[in-house]
């Protein structure tokens, strides 16, 4: 197995603690969003043989199992990370597998640059994503019932809000979010601002439940993407919980340090709380208009004391394994790639000695044991 040499991604919104306190380091006064763990071009991870990039490419069936690769192709089909978010991330959707192909196929038709600011379609690829929590986490996530949302913002008491009230009340809920959604993000922008402005100044008076967009107010004064996000459930997660995002869900990252993993995939297309491009017409095609409840996930235990994450992607499986102090040795071995990260205490993974932040690749079929004290999130596909 190889130790991972991982890079961090400093987007603005990272917290400049939360991956330093993991790692052992001191912070260096910069954003520290994201640690890459994989084999994506944008920052692949290195490896004493080379980058995962080379290495998976020098030989993929070696390296990733005959299965594997008949299945998803010659390269590793998840992105593992570790997110600390100090600042709310943009809202946001990913397509499914057919939109992702449509709408890539039609801006290579079209002759847009891959790295335009307007461009939606990076790959041919779907998104869906699991995020797990490290810390308390707090997040948006899917549709909250319309009926209750009109409730929140009636209670705000702000008189351009009032037409939304009504359209939620008003109409059966996929039409509803439809319409106020559309509305919200095709509004005037100056009448939009100052509607943002009377909701944050109400959110903040209030506090409690209005809490959460007060804050996110705080960050992304007048943007729309406030009221786009009063539409959504607020969840917290506690250590150990997780959520599914699916094709089409709304989403945001609001605080917290997570485990994400995720289909190897750049597509986002974005509803609000960023300076970046928000394309109305496809964004609408994209998001599903269902409300449901945010969908806390908990770890199912099995009999080797490994706890998975169930989801219906193939494309990713992320369990972990929290062993005790004087527990005995865990046979990981698989035929089918790995990562392993230890995220506390101190674990031995193989040969390596993994403190919290280390990792290792673990090629198809290699023999590998973990033992030691402390946590691991071990990252792998269904094949």
């Amino acid at each position: 197995m190889d130790r991972l040499d991982n890079t961090v991604r400093p987007y603005a919104w990272g917290s400049t603690t939360a991956i330093p306190h993991l790692l052992g380091v001191a912070p260096t006064g910069e954003p520290q969003a994201e640690m890459w763990l994989g084999a994506h071009p944008g920052a692949p991870s290195r490896t004493g043989r080379g980058t995962l990039v080379e290495v998976i490419d020098a030989d993929p069936e070696q390296e990733l199992g005959a299965a594997a690769v008949a299945k998803f192709g010659p390269t590793l089909p998840f992105l593992l990370k570790i997110l600390a978010a100090g600042a709310p991330l943009s809202l946001q959707v990913h397509p499914d597998l057919r939109q992702a192909g449509e709408g890539y196929a039609d801006e290579e038709r079209r002759g847009i640059p891959i790295d335009a600011p307007h461009r939606n379609y990076k790959d041919a690829n779907h998104k869906p994503e699991l995020i797990c929590a490290l810390t308390e986490f707090d997040g948006l996530c899917g549709f909250r019932d319309p009926l209750a949302t009109a409730d929140l913002l009636d209670g705000l008491g702000v008189d351009s809000l009032k037409p939304y009230v009504d359209l939620l009340r008003a109409h059966p809920a996929e039409a509803a979010l439809r319409e106020v959604l559309t509305a919200v993000l095709g509004a005037d922008p100056a009448e939009m601002a100052h509607t943002v402005a009377e909701a944050t100044a109400a959110c903040t008076r209030l506090g409690g439940d209005y809490a959460p967009y007060a804050d996110i107010a705080h960050h992304y004064p007048g943007d729309p993407g406030v009221i786009a996000a009063m539409l959504l459930n607020h969840v917290r997660l506690q250590p150990g919980e997780a959520l599914f995002l699916g094709a089409g869900i709304p989403h945001a990252y609001l605080n917290g340090l997570g485990v994400e993993i995720m289909a190897n995939s750049d597509n986002v297309l974005r509803c609000g709380l960023t300076p970046k491009h928000v394309d109305v017409p496809e964004l609408l095609r994209v998001v599903r208009f269902e409300p449901s409840d945010a969908g806390v996930l908990r770890p199912e235990a099995s009999p080797d004391d490994e706890e998975v994450y169930e989801t219906p992607i193939d494309e990713f499986r992320l369990s972990r394994f929290v062993l005790p102090e004087g527990g005995t040795a865990h046979d990981v071995t698989r035929d089918t790639p790995q990562i392993l990260l230890c995220t506390a205490g101190s674990v031995r993974a193989g040969e390596h000695e993994l403190s919290p932040g280390r990792s290792v690749f673990v090629p198809a079929g290699e023999k590998a044991e973990i033992s030691g004290a402390g946590a691991v999130f071990r990252a792998t596909v269904i094949v």
